[in-house]
């Protein structure tokens, strides 16, 4: 997927981009980074892990209930009130437009979505949950990229319950001197629940760029504490895994194996 997105340059003649991916989104966009990190002007990364054993989410009554209700979920509405939970904090689900709470509104929205593209199929869900288990970055990967001379912003929302925020740190920690790091109050979806935060990191890795900001000076930002709650540091907090969650690595290992067998999903071309 990441040669895609380079083709895809190709094609409309892009000799450089400033490259933004959210979640799985992301991981192709760091992939695209050390494949070619000669055509990035910047690297944004939005709630992103480094795959494997951390696209796992965190174990908890609320995620075990999800994911119980996930796998039982056979029609859209079903389907919707499991992403809301999702990809959304429940302050923010709760807050009222107008008359209605964003969970109503967001709630019709999504059963809207889905019902008009349909439930995904079992094998769509099987080949993205293999491509996001069988990524991975490599130290020389991440070598290239933090060697590279752009600069990367690694976002993310500190509630988020699919991409846990301690991998996002650690990925931006193996990217120094060149990352910086920008953590929001928010879930999975942090681009809809802040819109305006997301886009001013955006828009200040962007200038940052068009200044030619040095990676060291990029990063050297003292830690800071926005009004809205945003936590902007050039230096991640170094992030440490609890012992016991050990247990539950090596018991997905057996898991791990399984996924990395499953065959490749073939997909047709459909003349019209």
């Amino acid at each position: 997927m990441a040669k895609d997105a380079l083709a895809l340059m190709d094609h409309l003649g892009w000799k450089k981009a400033h490259v933004f991916g959210h979640s799985m989104g992301a991981m192709i966009s760091c992939k695209l980074a050390a494949i070619a990190p000669h055509r990035l002007c910047s690297l944004a990364l939005l709630n992103v892990t480094g795959g494997g054993f951390q696209c796992f989410p965190k174990v908890d009554g609320q995620m075990l209930s999800l994911a119980f209700r996930f796998l039982r979920a056979k029609t859209p509405e079903e389907r919707a009130l499991v992403d809301l939970e999702t990809h959304y904090t429940k302050e923010y689900l709760e807050e009222t437009v107008g008359s209605c709470t964003r969970r109503m509104i967001l709630y019709q929205e999504y059963v809207k979505g889905i019902s008009s593209t349909g439930m995904q199929s079992n094998c769509g869900f099987e080949g993205q949950v293999n491509a996001c288990w069988t990524h991975n970055m490599s130290t020389k990967e991440l070598e290239t990229i933090r060697s590279a001379g752009f600069l990367i912003s690694v976002i993310h929302g500190r509630y988020d319950i699919i991409a846990q925020l301690c991998h996002a740190k650690r990925l931006a920690e193996r990217l120094l001197p060149a990352a910086r790091m920008v953590e929001l109050h928010g879930a999975h979806l942090v681009s809809h629940e802040r819109p305006d935060e997301v886009n001013n990191a955006l828009m200040d890795l962007i200038k940052a760029t068009k200044s030619a900001v040095k990676p060291e000076e990029w990063s050297a930002q003292p830690e800071n504490v926005s009004e809205t709650g945003a936590l902007i540091s050039g230096r991640p907090i170094t992030v440490t895994m609890r012992t016991d969650e050990g247990v539950i690595v090596m018991g997905f290992e057996h898991m791990r194996n399984i996924v990395k067998v499953m065959k490749p999903v073939r997909v047709a071309a459909i003349e019209s």
